[in-house]
């Protein structure tokens, strides 16, 4: 039940979700769950890699271990366009949709940055440790009276060069359908005098849209982890977009409307998408 009348809500549910797309067997299933297990076991590992190097070195861990984890679950990384921070010193708000748990996997084995999520993702195992590690954010979403405090840190944190990642709906949807941009967190770009970098998260099985990745409805995180584990062929692709210069919005939600309005034209393919960056090969998490 919605606490407040602006509460984010996804009109996505259970029926949004296709059960019919391809599936690997009772085996491969079986070996992923494995793998994803061993993975996650050496979490605590990584937290205190994470813990005892800086700068450099620590995205380096962070990004290596979620592509680890992408691999592991059987999911294929397609980066489309540059990094999202291509300035390091300089503050970027990192704008991004919402479909799944994944999308904090992918976006961090891209480059690792910090996020604003949800409260409850901190009391996720191991994965919420990971996430806390990499410096996340939380947004307790039911109390607005906290949400002045929390662009304030984004803001601050802005200034001092980080690049934040928000997932601008405020809610997970299917990935066939989006919701309106929420204004409130880009008011912390235009505080701190930042660009936005717009992103957009797209789930492929084949050349065409999977929701089976999507948490929506009822789902438990259990439950949407199975359905990645079973999933064959299953692709996200990140596409980061141009930068979107301070002063190009009066106020947010011109500012959210624009981004919205960038991130629609990849979303739903209305342009030619640019190539995969050369070394995005590299970069690719392999089905296991």
């Amino acid at each position: 039940m919605n606490k407040h009348a602006w509460m984010p809500v996804s009109p996505c549910g259970d029926g949004c979700v296709d059960h019919s797309t391809a599936s690997v067997g009772p085996v491969r299933a079986a070996w992923r769950v494995v793998a994803a297990s061993a993975v996650l076991l050496c979490g605590p590992l990584v937290v205190l890699g994470v813990l005892c190097v800086r700068g450099r070195a620590r995205a380096v861990v962070l990004r290596r271990w979620f592509r680890a984890l992408l691999r592991a679950f059987g999911v294929r990384l397609r980066v489309v366009g540059p990094v999202f921070q291509e300035n390091p010193g300089r503050g970027v708000l990192v704008v991004s949709n919402h479909v799944s748990w994944l999308d904090e996997l992918a976006i961090d084995a891209v480059q690792p940055i910090r996020m604003v999520a949800k409260r409850d993702i901190r009391d996720w195992p191991v994965l919420g440790r990971l996430i806390t590690a990499a410096r996340t954010v939380y947004l307790d979403r039911e109390r607005l009276s906290l949400l002045p405090g929390t662009v304030a840190e984004l803001a601050a944190a802005l200034r001092d060069g980080a690049a934040v990642g928000v997932h601008a709906e405020g809610t997970t949807w299917c990935g066939v359908a989006s919701g309106r941009y929420r204004p409130a967190l880009f008011q912390s770009a235009l505080d701190a005098g930042v660009p936005v970098r717009p992103v957009v998260l797209r789930y492929l099985q084949g050349s065409a849209t999977s929701t089976r990745p999507a948490f929506i409805g009822s789902d438990t995180l259990v439950d949407s982890m199975l359905r990645v584990l079973r999933s064959r062929d299953l692709v996200v692709e990140v596409h980061v977009l141009d930068e979107i210069a301070p002063g190009r919005a009066a106020n947010r939600r011109e500012l959210a409307a624009l981004v919205q309005q960038e991130a629609e034209r990849v979303a739903y393919g209305s342009i030619d998408l640019p190539a995969p960056r050369p070394h995005a090969t590299t970069s690719t998490a392999e089905a296991a």
